[in-house]
Formats: C-alpha cells, sequence, structure tokens
C-alpha cells in the first residue's frame, strides 16, 4: 500500500541483493538524463513474493534544459515471462 512504500528506499527495501547494484544504476543514470528503457529486474512483494518488472525511465527537463526530475514506469510482466519461458521449453 500507499502507507507501507512512501519514504522508504526503493533499492534498498525491495530489490534483491543480487540486482541492488544494476538497479541503483539505472535510476542514478536516470537522473543524469540518460533515458532507460526495458530495463528488467526482480522485485520482492511485501510478502516476499520475487516478481518480474520490466522499467521504463525519462528525464524531465525545464526550458532551459535542466533535469527537474525522471517520469518512471514500472510494469509487472511476471506472468509474460512465465509464459516466454514456458513456450521455450515446449519449443
Amino acid at each position: 500500500s500507499k502507507d507501507e512504500t512512501m519514504g522508504r528506499p526503493l533499492v534498498e527495501d525491495f530489490i534483491s541483493d543480487d540486482y541492488m547494484e544494476a538497479v541503483q544504476a539505472v535510476l542514478t543514470n536516470s537522473c543524469a538524463g540518460q533515458e532507460v528503457a526495458n530495463f528488467e529486474f526482480p522485485l520482492i512483494t511485501k510478502f516476499g513474493t520475487r516478481i518480474n518488472i520490466l522499467l521504463n525511465a525519462t528525464p524531465r527537463t525545464d526550458a532551459k534544459g535542466q533535469i527537474t526530475g525522471v517520469v518512471g514506469v514500472g510494469q509487472d510482466i511476471t506472468e509474460l515471462r512465465r509464459a516466454l519461458d514456458e513456450n521455450f521449453l515446449i519449443a
């Protein structure tokens, strides 16, 4: 829920140890102006379940070209990944 996640550090609290460095690099690069497309990583839910997230992040700039923030969209692609993996095994 919003109350459980707001104000908590994303990488430290929700990313598995094996992906912390990569996710932090993506977020840092986004804040520096680099667009990130189709970065896939696992996220740990509050129930301890691992889900697959596809992240796209785009820097936002003001009229002077200064970065003012980042718009990030994460999609849960767990079922899609599972179906693709099963299809690969069948083929």
